[in-house]
């Protein structure tokens, strides 16, 4: 059967499942009495597993069957939800995503994942709890009990013993006044590991590596060396309080695989009651859509988009013929093809919470490494925007979240001493205005210290002391988009590295939007960012300028204005106008883009277009205004990359190119 027609169906549906199990668990954290909640999980994970044995990858295959088991007992109530086991599960569903990133770059599922499937697997035979009983037992009493095993492991001893070889369970004490037992744990294995193979270690190997232990562990050792030996190496290292070996016999581990056998055949057959389920979950990923290769969409893009440069064309012969069934035949056409471009572009339209959805889990993790009680709130997560800016509007979201919770929020007994809720509250939001989306986020934190950032702004001499006196808290406030600008006071792999927030007002900027904060001191800061709808067709207003015709966006228009000569002021040497009470500086398009001069008109009047970045405005001066109209935007290319002012071209009805107005680069 071939298998690589069906790879991309089964990534994105893999992808859809781990998004779910993410969603899912963390409402289970929360509600872990809510069966039902299991029940979705465990869905989710047989799901998976199927998918993943019919396209071969036996690695993802076996960890999702581990998972399903320990589900299967928790959901018939033989397991509780503890702490333990949903970090076990979270760890496992983070190594299906890594596992399913190595499938779509290498082909493969080739992760080691046998310390999370032991650990599962002692969650599920009810060993990991009993784990700490049992070790504070030997320690007290010296006993000791061989420790049980999967039906692989007892395989691999079996055919050991008939190769000649011994089983011993080591028991190890270390000192109590040891203070690296991780380390002195690595020699005891190092040491181990020069008489035998160790295949397995109580706790797993990767606890003992985090210090995730008391002073005791054991180890399983298949060697042909005699106890004692190993017995007398292993003591020659310092800090080792006791060493105790224990043969395990054949007819041990064949009444082990006995007890085993006896225990997994009831879950098989659950396992494999459960179709009905499987056909449920598809049906609702399924429903009565079909999936498209984004680069069929981005073809259909740009066919459709020299379909409109052709209809400008016609428009434009059809006006200057004055034919009237061409003209009518014209005006059916611009009819379709608007219904058209709403159907294509609406096509290219997906939900922002496919962004939205992986950042309830990235604040969990990051909040249990702060030691901080989060609540994240979404709102707004059905609100769609093109798939272009949904790919790069993630990392910039990420940055945001993640200082909002490093810098933003404070530690519990400090929101105590300030008389607020314990749990700090990071809310995401994002809702339609216009012909743009705004994406918000805001926490109830610290806020923005305005005397911090203007000093580290004085000390990077970003600005002058003088300069200082005289700004305004938005004024202060942008500061923080200076590149190098960070007020962390040490560096954390979380935030803080002196990066600062440059990178997401570039990344933003580069989308076409603007980004803006607002703050007050111990109540919060917000994060407003503002982008547009589409990056491929945009409504524009066409300016004439000198011989040449260029096009400005829509979007960042407030309104196009007539003044009078006379009514343009100087303030600092700079050309000004009263915009309704607001002094707003002209900045004459023809100087900057090195227009040459034109037979001018006798006219006092001076054509202006009002445009806007974040809070701050600009009049750009034209010679004179052609009207509104849907454009195609068009890359520059490589060589013409970097050109200052200019975002790309379009190509107009009657063929002429018309340079777009990059309008964040004029106003500073």
């Amino acid at each position: 059967m071939e298998m690589n027609q069906y790879l991309s169906i089964f990534i994105d549906e893999s992808k859809e499942h781990l998004q779910h199990l993410n969603e899912t668990l963390l409402m289970l954290e929360n509600e872990n009495e809510n069966i039902s909640l299991v029940n979705e999980v465990f869905r989710s994970a047989h799901t998976l597993k199927g998918m993943a044995a019919t396209m071969g990858y036996e690695n993802m295959a076996t960890l999702t069957h581990e998972m399903e088991n320990l589900l299967d007992l928790v959901r018939n109530q033989k397991r509780k939800v503890t702490t333990d086991l949903m970090d076990t599960i979270f760890k496992s569903v983070d190594l299906l995503e890594k596992m399913l990133e190595l499938i779509i770059n290498d082909g493969n599922d080739h992760l080691d994942a046998s310390d999370i499937i032991l650990q599962l697997q002692e969650i599920s035979s009810g060993k990991k709890s009993e784990q700490k009983q049992k070790i504070s037992t030997k320690e007290s009493s010296g006993q000791s009990d061989v420790c049980l095993f999967n039906d692989y492991e007892i395989t691999v001893l079996l055919q050991s013993i008939e190769s000649g070889y011994e089983i011993f369970q080591v028991e190890i004490n270390l000192s109590k006044e040891s203070v690296l037992k991780s380390a002195r744990a690595y020699m005891v294995f190092r040491e181990t590991e020069q008489h035998g193979e160790i295949l397995k270690s109580i706790p797993t190997v990767e606890e003992i590596e985090n210090e995730q232990f008391d002073s005791h562990f054991t180890m399983i050792l298949i060697s042909k060396v005699d106890q004692e030996t190993i017995k007398n190496e292993i003591m020659n290292i310092s800090e080792i309080e006791m060493v105790k070996i224990t043969s395990i016999p054949k007819d041990k581990l064949l009444q082990s695989k006995d007890q085993t056998e006896e225990k997994e055949a009831p879950q098989t057959t659950k396992i494999n009651n459960e179709p009905n389920n499987q056909n449920t979950n598809t049906a609702k990923i399924g429903g009565k859509t079909i999936r498209v290769d984004i680069e069929r969409l981005d073809e259909l893009m740009n066919l459709f988009s020299e379909l409109i440069i052709d209809r400008g064309r016609f428009e434009q012969l059809a006006d200057e013929l004055r034919h009237g069934e061409l003209q009518d035949t014209v005006e059916h056409m611009s009819r379709i093809t608007s219904n058209l471009q709403n159907i294509i572009l609406n096509l290219r339209m997906v939900p922002i919470e496919q962004v939205f959805n992986r950042f309830p889990r990235m604040v969990r993790d990051l909040a249990k490494d702060l030691n901080k009680q989060v609540r994240l709130n979404i709102i707004g997560a059905e609100t769609e925007l093109d798939r272009t800016v949904i790919d790069e509007i993630g990392d910039p979201l990420v940055h945001l979240l993640r200082n909002a919770v490093d810098h933003g929020l404070e530690e519990a007994n400090e929101r105590i001493m300030k008389h607020k809720p314990e749990v700090g509250e990071i809310t995401l939001r994002a809702y339609h205005s216009g012909n743009n989306v705004f994406i918000e986020v805001s926490e109830d934190g610290k806020g923005i210290n305005r005397q911090e950032v203007l000093n580290k702004a004085i000390e990077k001499n970003i600005i002058s002391v003088e300069e200082g006196k005289n700004l305004t808290d938005q004024q202060v406030y942008h500061l923080l988009f200076s590149s190098g600008f960070s007020t962390a006071k040490k560096v954390s792999d979380i935030s803080g590295r002196g990066v600062g927030l440059d990178v997401v007002k570039t990344k933003i900027e580069s989308l076409g939007g603007t980004v803006s904060i607002e703050s007050e001191l111990d109540k919060g800061t917000k994060f407003l960012i503002q982008l547009p709808l589409t990056l491929s067709i945009i409504s524009a207003m066409l300016v004439v300028i000198g011989s040449e015709k260029y096009a400005i966006p829509l979007s960042s228009i407030i309104e196009t204005a007539i003044f009078k000569e006379k009514e343009i002021m100087y303030a600092h040497k700079q050309q000004v106008i009263d915009f309704r009470g607001r002094i707003v500086p002209l900045i004459s398009l023809k100087g900057i883009l090195a227009i040459p001069e034109t037979k001018r008109v006798e006219n006092d009047d001076v054509s202006v277009v009002i445009v806007r970045k974040g809070d701050k405005m600009a009049g750009l001066i034209v010679d004179s205004f052609i009207g509104q109209q849907e454009i195609v935007l068009k890359s520059l290319g490589t060589y013409l990359a970097n050109v200052f002012a200019i975002s790309g071209a379009t190509i107009l009805g009657d063929g002429q190119v018309a340079l777009i107005i990059d309008t964040n680069a004029l106003i500073k």
